[in-house]
């Protein structure tokens, strides 16, 4: 599939068939986040990844509550997805990368705060953006979703060490009909006008 035509196919699937996906085919989405870009090739991006049912699980429990998933039977759909991914950001990675000879001269080697911003999790959201698009290049679905409950006990659950930073997860799978589609696609794309800014922002911006 040309990248444009990946581009324009990839959505966020939150309905899924119960069925596995092949190991190459995994191998090929998960093998695009490590060509995505990296601040001074820190390659600061790790992943976890959880196949099947019985692993998938303990992900689920973690990060949704019982009284959650019954006022959302929807969301049923999302959880029979065979993959998840868990991206991780490591911020000591940048932090040594700056303190070699080559980088050290820029200052950002010594503590996190010295960043303008933070390029561990930006970077793990390249990786993210990669595995989105190959996943669609292979006729996958795929979602990003934040972690807005359950961190300290995912982190336990997957025994991932306290230097490492959760951005979020991937769900992974075939895509199934789904009669109720978002509510957010109804918003539109906003105009590129709107968007598309050459040469300045505008001739009285506010800053």
């Amino acid at each position: 599939m040309e990248l444009t035509e990946a581009l324009r196919r990839r959505r966020m699937v939150r309905s899924f068939e119960d069925r596995s996906i092949p190991a190459a085919v995994l191998d090929g989405v998960l093998d695009a986040a490590f060509r995505a870009p990296s601040a001074g090739f820190s390659q600061g991006t790790e992943l976890v990844v959880l196949e099947g049912a019985q692993e998938t699980a303990g992900f689920w429990a973690a990060v949704t509550e019982e009284d959650w998933r019954l006022a959302h039977p929807r969301h049923q759909a999302t959880r029979r997805a065979p993959v998840v991914v868990v991206p991780l950001a490591d911020p000591d990675a940048y932090l040594r990368r700056y303190s070699e000879p080559d980088k050290a001269g820029s200052g950002l080697g010594s503590a996190p705060d010295k960043w303008p911003v933070p390029y561990w999790q930006i970077d793990t959201a390249f990786a993210v953006m990669a595995m989105l698009l190959a996943a669609a290049d292979r006729g996958l679905g795929a979602l990003f979703m934040g972690i807005f409950r359950g961190e300290a006990d995912l982190r336990r659950r997957l025994r991932v060490p306290a230097r490492l930073q959760l951005i979020g997860a991937v769900v992974l799978g075939w895509p199934a009909p789904d009669d109720v589609p978002s509510a957010s696609v109804a918003r539109g794309r906003r105009p590129r006008a709107e968007v598309l800014h050459r040469g300045s922002y505008g001739p009285d911006s506010p800053g």
